[in-house]
């Protein structure tokens, strides 16, 4: 089972070493240990925890093949940044930060991410957005609609940082309704694991 999975990790993220394999097999067992008790994602998704969180999350990585500093929104049980947070123990120099102001989702993050290059802000976003941490990317996931999203990442993607937010079905009326506030250059990238889905790639972004 396992080296199926492996072969569709490499599909989704690219070259990734088969140690990388072996860490995120075991985050998405710690993963599950912990959702027993407190709640990390909806139950109904735990079933397909590894294609619907974690590839999910992985298929970020050929979009940021040049980068090395990483803010994580509102990271919750680790989607995408404790996924993204394994992936860049392959990559010398890498940094993210986590960003999480529930104190028992901080506290998983904090076992899940040991020995990778990344760290917990147990934070509020607009509290650590005002400490000068500059990143290359911004992530998020499930966290906001896109007008708000957008708010939350401003002091890094008015930096020259870049966004990549997955977004559902419903991503062309959040777009319509940011414009009204906001302007930003766009990207879409078709969502590889579920069709109905983007990762929405912004920059440039400045308020109207």
């Amino acid at each position: 089972m396992n080296d199926g999975r492996y072969a569709e990790l490499l599909r989704v993220a690219g070259p990734v070493s088969r140690e990388t394999f072996d860490r995120l097999i075991a985050f998405q067992a710690m993963f599950e240990k912990w959702a027993a008790r407190i709640n990390l994602a909806s139950p109904s998704t735990i079933p397909e925890l590894w294609r619907r969180h974690i590839l999910d999350s992985a298929q970020l990585l050929p979009l940021v093949s040049d980068a090395l500093r990483f803010v994580d929104l509102g990271s919750g049980g680790g989607f995408p940044g404790a996924v993204l947070s394994v992936l860049l123990s392959d990559r010398g120099g890498a940094s993210i930060a986590l960003v999480e102001s529930n104190q028992k989702k901080a506290s998983f993050l904090r076992n899940a991410i040991a020995g990778t290059p990344g760290c917990v802000v147990a934070k509020r976003i607009e509290e650590f957005a005002n400490s000068g941490e500059s990143a290359d990317v911004v992530t998020a996931r499930a966290l906001a609609p896109l007008p708000k999203l957008l708010g939350l990442a401003e002091p890094w993607l008015s930096s020259g940082a870049r966004a990549l937010f997955h977004k559902g079905r419903d991503y062309r009326r959040e777009i319509e309704e940011s414009r009204d506030a906001w302007q930003f250059r766009l990207v879409e990238h078709s969502s590889v694991i579920d069709a109905a889905s983007v990762i929405l790639e912004i920059s440039d972004l400045k308020k109207r």
